[in-house]
């Protein structure tokens, strides 16, 4: 049964069209759109109401919410578009209104839509609006009628010359109306093709036709505005792909090109098969009947009349739709690109924010620099600063012994476990030092203080924001970043939530993309990870408590305000008195608030409150009291005894559901658990290596640090990452690198290409 309404004045049902789009239950549609109104969050929905909503995950819930906000958009411009029509006085038409409904009822995007009401539009002065002002729009109508169509030019121009004649004898009243007495033959004719030329341009299923037909057919290309310049751009210098394959990457780098002066783009379309298109659909029926595939056989050759409406066609495709359509096809091209890239960079970021942490250690973290030097700093396990100072091992001061004796007083006097060195400017030439200095202490002191690269990106944006003035008010921006570079190594999540996620470096072309679509996205992946991760609500930060689901931050600084007056938490319930803190919110953020150590052992778990009653049920049934689950043995072996029964069975007796009672189980596995515990742990180095220490072939161990569409970039140790381009990452071919690697991982890599010179690494993962 159709989903769409035959009066688009009433609205559809839209979970129904929701379903029917992205292949989801229409019930499972109706019931996150249910929750999603009555003020629930997303995170809340995925985890604490599976039963409602058939166990659909974040990404699902997402699509569902952003597909209904478009379906409700779509309603309100349907809406709009029959009220238009209405004050236009095209209503009047009972056939044409009918026909008119329908098909905006069937509209299933904003450009469909928009290409029904383009005929309507009220429009700006146009060669056509002129001449209809001047009365020669029966001419054009006569023009396309049968019996013109066999009248020969001076037949023609003789009714043409009759019209001029009557219509000057009609407009005698007003000077300003009297242009049609001065308007010649030609002019009239021209007039009237014009008028033809516009009606052509603006029919809805011909600017679709088009349109549809560029997209499968046209060729996108780019030539340099200077053809000598030398830019990042001289592969697009003389590019040619076709539309349909065009990939999203070189799309953004085009655009780029062109808004910085270095190429023109433009979409070549099959001009000659679009135009016969055009003829057949265009011109009247009684030529049509002589046509052969648009073009007239020479045993017919074309009347006088069928030459003018056919230069009106040629008119209407060049002047009229192709300049429209070229804009449509790039913008959707542009589109689909942006909404790639900001997929990719959602999808690296939140490999970045997953990244483990690398807990219970005192770290020195080093934010590298020339001139001014490079900025320590020291921070104990729980992220307290224990001191900052400046030494300048780099060009031009090279003070490299005096810098040696400062960072080994710091690792003795700090009993410094860690040493996390920023990727910026200096970062290898510090990296070098740092390496020869652990080498000594190391040696000295009979110990393994090892390094790691951590990827800075973001630093100084959080360096110079007022929380970072917040934090640390007696200290400098390069300072605050050293400590940012330290704690992004203890826990990068908490760290990271600081700055804004635009800033991290973790994609392609992220400031070619709407910047609002791609904040929203990153402030949901962002939001999506924490939720996962779970928060400590007696350590958790302002910024980090606020992505928390239900939170935001006026209520997470009162959290922490509360906690700074009143002591840590204790106890979930205790949130409660939290300012502003109130009942629906509590319910949304409960269950990924943990506390550790607490009164309540649930506490420490993502089981949410309204569920402690099913763990009460399920351990009085066994015999096993709280303290059960503070002893590992105890847990592990009660739940043993749990999973032997039947799930469904279980479920049923507790008047709780499946995917409820599996959670509650999972959760119990392991208190306190945290997700980040399962990808590797960070690749710590006591050595440095240069381009000079490479061969082909040589195999070694780096960190993907970025995935884009054309490969990963991967830290083996060097200035600059090396690229393992999307052909060498398996044995097998890859669809797109996001398939095999990940922000974060640690690969084996085989060198396959050195470029001195450029500093440029080739890398392959294939035999691996």
């Amino acid at each position: 049964m159709s989903t769409t309404p035959t009066n688009p004045s009433q609205p559809p049902d839209f979970s129904r069209l929701i379903a029917s789009t992205i292949q989801i239950r229409y019930g499972q549609v109706q019931a996150v759109i249910r929750l999603i109104e009555e003020g629930n969050t997303i995170p809340f929905i995925a985890r604490y109401r599976k039963e409602m909503t058939g166990e659909l995950d974040e990404n699902q819930i997402r699509e569902i919410a952003a597909r209904h906000e478009f379906e409700k958009n779509l309603y309100q411009r349907k809406s709009d578009v029959m009220r238009l029509l209405e004050e236009h006085g095209v209503f009047t038409h009972p056939a044409l209104k009918a026909t008119l409904t329908q098909a905006i009822a069937a509209a299933r995007t904003l450009t469909a839509l928009d290409d029904i009401y383009r005929p309507y539009r009220p429009k700006r002065k146009t060669r056509a609006s002129v001449a209809r002002e001047r009365g020669l729009a029966p001419l054009s109508e006569w023009l396309q009628t049968p019996e013109a169509q066999h009248q020969s030019e001076t037949e023609v121009r003789s009714y043409v010359t009759r019209f001029i004649a009557t219509l000057a004898a009609s407009h005698t009243t007003e000077p300003e109306q009297d242009a049609a007495s001065h308007t010649s033959v030609d002019e009239a004719l021209q007039g009237a093709a014009d008028i033809f030329a516009e009606e052509v341009a603006d029919e809805a299923q011909t600017r679709q036709w088009v349109r549809a037909r560029t997209i499968q057919k046209g060729l996108i290309q780019s030539k340099a505005t200077n053809p000598e310049s030398e830019s990042v751009y001289e592969t697009y210098y003389d590019f040619r792909e076709p539309v349909a394959k065009v990939a999203h990457h070189r799309i953004l780098a085009m655009n780029r090109g062109e808004r910085d002066g270095f190429l023109k783009v433009s979409i070549e379309a099959e001009q000659e098969d679009i135009l016969s298109h055009l003829r057949r659909t265009h011109l009247p029926k009684a030529s049509h009947a002589h046509r052969c595939e648009g073009r007239l056989p020479s045993a017919y050759p074309k009347s006088f009349v069928t030459s003018v409406l056919d230069a009106a066609i040629a008119d209407a495709y060049k002047r009229l739709i192709a300049p429209a359509i070229e804009r449509d096809v790039r913008s959707e091209l542009t589109e689909k690109a942006e909404a790639h890239a900001i997929a990719i960079f959602g999808e690296n970021l939140k490999n970045l924010l997953m990244q483990p942490p690398i807990a219970d250690k005192v770290v020195l973290g080093v934010d590298p620099a020339y001139r001014t030097g490079c900025k320590l700093a020291v921070i104990d396990p729980t992220g307290k600063l224990l001191g900052v100072t400046v030494i300048y091992p780099t060009p031009p001061q090279n003070r490299v012994q005096e810098a040696q004796r400062t960072v080994i007083e710091l690792l003795q006097q700090h009993g410094i476990e860690l040493v996390a060195i920023g990727n910026g400017t200096a970062s290898r030439e510090t990296e070098s030092f740092i390496a020869d200095t652990l080498r000594i202490y190391n040696h000295q002191w009979d110990c393994q203080v090892p390094y790691v690269i951590v990827s800075e990106a973001g630093a100084s944006v959080y360096s110079a924001s007022p929380l970072a003035g917040e934090e640390f008010p007696n200290l400098d921006v390069s300072e605050r970043s050293a400590i940012s570079i330290a704690r992004r190594v203890q826990d990068p999540l908490a760290e990271l939530v600081k700055i804004d996620p635009k800033s991290v470096g973790v994609g392609q072309y992220q400031y070619d993309v709407s910047q609002q679509k791609l904040g929203n996205e990153l402030s949901a992946v962002v939001e999506t990870t924490v939720n996962a991760v779970g928060v400590d609500v007696n350590t958790a930060s302002p910024s980090l408590l606020s992505y928390v689901a239900g939170l935001n931050n006026t209520v997470a600084k009162n959290i922490v305000t509360y906690r700074e007056e009143n002591g840590r938490f204790t106890h979930r319930k205790q949130l409660a008195k939290v300012p502003r803190l109130g009942k629906k919110t509590i319910e949304q953020c409960l269950g990924f608030l943990r506390i550790r150590d607490g009164e309540e052992v649930l506490d420490n778990t993502p089981i949410h409150p309204e569920s402690y009653s099913v763990v009460d049920r399920l351990m009085k049934q066994s015999g096993v009291d709280k303290d059960g689950i503070r002893n590992p043995a105890k847990r592990q072996a009660w739940l043993s005894e749990m999973r032997k029964q039947s799930i469904e069975t279980l479920a049923e007796e507790n008047g709780v559901g499946v995917p409820t009672l599996r959670d509650i189980l999972d959760a119990l596995e392991r208190p306190g658990r945290d997700p980040r515990e399962d990808v590797p742990a960070p690749l710590l180095r006591t050595s440095v290596l240069t381009l000079d220490h490479l061969a082909i072939g040589t195999e070694l161990v780096g960190t993907v640090r970025n995935v884009v569409d054309f490969g990963a970039f991967v830290d083996v140790g060097l200035k600059s990452d090396g690229l393992v381009h999307v052909s060498q990452l398996a044995d097998k071919f890859v669809k797109h690198p996001m398939d095999v690697v990940a922000i974060g991982d640690i690969v084996k890599v085989r060198v396959i290409q050195v470029d001195a010179q450029k500093g440029r690494l080739g890398l392959s993962m294939k035999g691996f």
